[in-house]
């Protein structure tokens, strides 16, 4: 009703301005994955190679332009056409996610209602999106082999990636699994012959990637879907059970030495990856994946990734040196009695000379522990008493209440850049 009351010529002008964005999304850029005559697999966008460069998810993108990187990776379609938008105005594609049910979460792929209605839905959702000048691959699927045990899901897997050479011939496929295992590349080889690349999600193995791809028999490309430091399961634990994450600092170099060593060392085979997580997240902790902090501020890792994407950043996050309570350090297993007085000392560094900003947090050790990234509850923070001591650190009171705890710090400089760390203990 609004529109017929406008001036003819304002109608047009908005009728053709309509038109005009929704032409600038029509056309896709080709992707395809070639094999060079030295043998060696590459991406071409648009004829052009393309080694990704990418984040595993669709927020900081301006960040991530800024630390060099080319590509985001979502884990469901949902809010495509909105994400896809947002990577092209900055020049980033994007891994487009078909989030195909998971037999841990209750789908069944012995029942092909469930995997006809599944499929059914895909295939409306690629048939609205094909064309975005964005879309660089789809991965179907994310961990469907988690804690599995009906092989079926890779031949759903395979109707859906032959629905995708079909509806879209543009942009190649991608199955990602949960770490990486020499019998089911082969399975998935067997099952699945519509998988353009082997996507991996490995964090302590992507050390070995290269060596089980090559065991396996996969003579095709593959991507690192999501990496980064040891993952909670993959660290040394206290004589209490629960595991001891890895400074800001340690994970910074984690980053940069793994890239380097293990990704980009790869020519032959691997087209790139994307590094976990480009946001913030609690699994476990707070602090244990997420690049960012929950304010949004960039941690140590996001340097390492610009140093590693050839884009080093002009200031750099602090540095934590050394991190003890009592003296000793978290692979101690530290315990104290209720409400002690417990000393601390930290050592941290601005690369640039320039003052640091401390922030403490105390909290309860996690409860709501879950599998494969399901979204976990963050324990709420206790209040932390806090007094100066004679070495220049300080000391704070344990709670009363026995069972484990985590004292976290938060660095950060006067530029926006920021470093954490935790230190597990345990109330008797």
């Amino acid at each position: 009703m609004l529109l017929t009351t406008l001036p003819h010529r304002l109608l047009a002008f908005l009728l053709l301005l309509t038109a005009s964005s929704s032409m600038l999304y029509a056309q896709a850029i080709p992707v395809e994955v070639r094999q060079e005559a030295n043998g060696s697999w590459q991406l071409y966008r648009g004829g052009q190679p393309y080694y990704v460069k990418g984040a595993g998810g669709s927020g900081n993108l301006d960040a991530l332009v800024a630390a060099g990187g080319n590509s985001v990776r979502t884990w469901s379609i949902a809010d495509a056409r909105k994400i896809l938008d947002e990577a092209h105005a900055r020049g980033l594609t994007v891994m487009v996610g078909l989030w195909m049910g998971q037999e841990r979460q209750g789908f069944d792929y012995s029942d092909p209602w469930a995997v006809e209605d599944q499929m059914r839905a895909f295939r409306d959702q690629i048939r609205e999106i094909k064309d975005h000048p964005a879309i660089l691959c789809y991965g179907v699927g994310n961990e469907v082999d988690l804690f599995y045990s009906d092989f079926n899901v890779w031949d759903a897997t395979e109707e859906v990636c032959a629905m995708i050479h079909e509806e879209d011939p543009n942009h190649p496929t991608v199955v990602v699994t949960a770490g990486i295992d020499e019998a089911e590349i082969q399975l998935i080889q067997e099952r699945a012959p519509s998988v353009d690349i082997m996507g991996f999600n490995t964090y302590g193995d992507v050390r070995i990637v290269s060596r089980v791809v090559d065991r396996a028999g996969w003579v095709g490309p593959y991507m690192v879907t999501e990496w980064g430091t040891d993952g909670h399961w993959e660290v040394p634990k206290t004589d209490w059970g629960v595991p001891i994450e890895r400074t800001g600092t340690q994970k910074e170099n984690d980053y940069r030495d793994r890239f380097a060593e293990y990704i980009a060392s790869d020519a032959e085979q691997c087209v790139g990856s994307y590094v976990f997580l480009w946001g913030q997240k609690q699994e476990t902790t707070p602090t244990w994946y997420g690049m960012f902090l929950e304010d949004g501020t960039p941690t140590a890792r996001v340097d390492a990734m610009a140093d590693a994407w050839d884009s080093p950043p002009a200031n750099r996050a602090p540095k934590i040196e050394t991190f003890t309570l009592g003296g000793v350090e978290p692979y101690a297993s530290l315990r104290v009695r209720p409400g002690a007085s417990v000393d601390v000392a930290l050592a941290v560094r601005d690369p640039e000379g320039k003052g640091v900003d401390l922030t403490w947090e105390l909290l309860p050790e996690s409860t709501d522990i879950r599998a494969g990234g399901d979204a976990e509850a963050r324990p709420e923070a206790l209040n932390l008493n806090i007094d100066p001591s004679e070495s220049g650190g300080f000391r704070f009171r344990a709670p009363r209440g026995k069972g484990p705890y985590r004292l976290f710090v938060y660095a950060r400089d006067d530029s926006g850049k920021a470093v954490s760390a935790n230190f597990p203990f345990y109330v008797e």
